[in-house]
């Protein structure tokens, strides 16, 4: 169990800090909640306490022979501010000391991390972002802000992300430390398929595979909080949107294939630097699509259903990348008689020509659907990185730091 500090400053957003503390403490950790006291005219201190078992309070002259001000600062493990306003980023970054919560930041020598949320000409305005740029600058993580509805009819960056996002991306910190969310990936354009494609017999059935996208969602969300400018292509994927990124949805392979294509090389922005090919596609569609249900004891029933191959998305994808486009595969193996898990790997990414593979060791269903992973992490150059098991937003931090140092200078957009 870590000591976690839950830091809530006073927008309209901290209603949502009361699931965020909810999550934390459902995995097992100590939540101490500091809010400002404008936190307090959206979410009462009752609501707080309750969820986290510990007291709560706003200023620096309760509890005073505990010394609050100071040790709880020096006692976590975590601060994590949701949401940080425009108001508590300047305080923060000015090292004001004039409540709990930014006494506490000024205390913590444990990896703190702030969620801003504001409304779009506060967190577009220059003295917000040179705030923002000061505190990163010190050491601190500073996720970028959710695009959506903000207070009224007002729409655009500013939002908080979702508190599922916010908790896997803290506890990954958490877990690897504030290097988890290193700002390696700022001016980035990176290109992420996820999920399973789908190819269709008749109007109802498919031929498909068991791929939740959920690997491919957290690499996605990993390096939006990394600084990337992320697309996503999503075959038939269940989930909702990661904070920062731009989902594009997909059934078939050849939809894929076309949406791959065109966001890693033919983009108007320019090719992406990176172009990762995490979803599982079909190898084979049936060559014939009925237009009508095939029903069994019908003269419409198949004795057979002849198959097609379907195109080699992630050769197709190194033949034509860009001039210093990283692409990087992956690869579900079991082993056979033929070789282990690690041998199969490797003659894979020798046959595709990918930079890096991910191979994950799927027997006895070991990555799909589940919330954790583990992989080892294949280089063209003979490298090899072992990632041991952890949640699927630990596996692609430690992806995202293999593969960014492998990156050349930004490309232009």
């Amino acid at each position: 169990m870590s000591r976690i500090v839950l830091g809530v400053s006073g927008g309209v957003a901290a209603y949502k800090a009361a699931l965020l503390l909810r999550l934390f403490t459902e995995a097992g950790h100590d939540v101490r909640v500091v809010p400002t006291p404008g936190a307090l005219h959206f979410v009462g201190a009752a609501t707080f306490e309750a969820l986290s078992g510990n007291p709560v309070t706003t200023d620096v002259w309760s509890d005073v022979p505990e010394v609050a001000h100071v040790r709880i600062g020096q006692t976590a493990e975590l601060v994590v501010v949701a949401p940080a306003t425009a108001d508590l980023l300047a305080r923060a970054a000015a090292g004001r000391a004039d409540d709990l919560l930014t006494a506490t930041l000024l205390t913590a020598s444990c990896p703190v991390v702030f969620v801003p949320a504001m409304h779009t000409e506060m967190w577009r305005h220059p003295a917000t972002q040179d705030n923002v740029a000061t505190l990163r600058r010190r050491g601190a993580i500073v996720l970028p802000p959710a695009v959506g509805r903000l207070t009224g009819p007002d729409s655009g960056p500013g939002r908080l992300p979702e508190p599922a996002d916010i908790a896997a991306l803290a506890l990954v910190v958490l877990e690897q430390g504030a290097a988890a969310l290193q700002q390696d990936l700022v001016g980035r354009r990176v290109v992420i398929s996820a999920g399973g494609t789908r190819e269709p017999l008749d109007p109802v059935r498919f031929l498909g595979n068991r791929s939740s996208g959920k690997q491919g969602w957290a690499l996605a969300r990993v390096a939006a909080a990394r600084g990337a400018d992320v697309v996503l292509v999503a075959a038939n994927v269940e989930l909702p949107a990661p904070f920062g990124v731009r989902v594009v949805d997909v059934g078939t392979a050849e939809e894929l294939r076309a949406a791959m294509l065109a966001e890693a090389v033919d983009s108007g922005q320019g090719a992406a630097d990176v172009v990762v090919m995490t979803a599982a596609v079909a190898d084979f569609r049936p060559e014939n699509v009925a237009t009508t249900k095939l029903k069994k004891d019908s003269a419409a029933e198949p004795s057979s259903v002849p198959l097609a191959r379907n195109p080699d998305v992630l050769v197709e994808l190194v033949t034509k990348r860009a001039a210093g486009q990283l692409v990087v595969g992956f690869a579900a193996e079991t082993g056979d008689d033929e070789g282990d898990v690690l041998a199969h790997g490797r003659a894979k990414l020798a046959r595709k020509g990918c930079d890096l593979l991910v191979v994950n060791d799927v027997s006895g269903g070991q990555a799909f659907g589940r919330p954790d992973n583990a992989a080892v992490v294949l280089g063209a150059d003979g490298s090899a990185v072992e990632v041991p098991r952890g949640s699927k937003d630990a596996v692609a931090a430690a992806i995202w730091t293999a593969v960014a140092p492998r990156l050349g200078r930004p490309t232009d957009g």
